[in-house]
This record gives structure tokens, sequence and C-alpha cells, in this order.
């Protein structure tokens, strides 16, 4: 499992998510892993509806790999920052 750190600069308003760090297979499924997964892990490629508050689609997702994850760690959110307005 890696660490990715996931961003997107096309949707910054209030109440909207410009980063989070993220741990996934491979960059494939981090730049499918919305923020507000941490909520509910089962929110892996079923739509990209964020209710407006991430990237549209995964193409405007950044990804960058970070690191190695402990191992047993399972895939989601690890840390998101939101701009709360």
């Amino acid at each position: 499992m890696n660490l990715y750190l996931i961003s997107q600069d096309v949707n910054n308003g209030y109440d909207t998510y410009d980063s989070a760090v993220v741990a996934a297979k491979n960059e494939e499924m981090a730049r499918n892993t919305k923020p507000d997964a941490a909520y509910d892990i089962s929110v892996y490629n079923f739509g990209f509806d964020c209710n407006g508050s991430w990237a549209y689609s995964p193409d405007q997702v950044k990804v960058e790999l970070i690191g190695k994850a402990k191992a047993g760690t399972k895939p989601g959110v690890i840390c998101a920052s939101f701009n709360a307005g």
C-alpha cells in the first residue's frame, strides 16, 4: 500500500477540499479516492460527485506518491484539507 497526496485546483471555493493524503494500491485508485470517502470507504468509483466539494472528474486530480504505508494499512483517506465557509 502506498501513500499519495491528491489535490485539485478547479473547484476552490468555500466548503471544498483542496487536498488529501490517501492510502491506495496504485495511482489510479488514489486518483479515484474522494476526500469525503473518510466517512464511507465504500465510495470508490461510484460516480465522482462529492456534493460539489471536490474536482468534477478524476482527470482533474493531481496525484503525487509520497511514501509507503505501514503494513496492514487499509485503503482510504488518512487526512484531508477542507476549506469551510
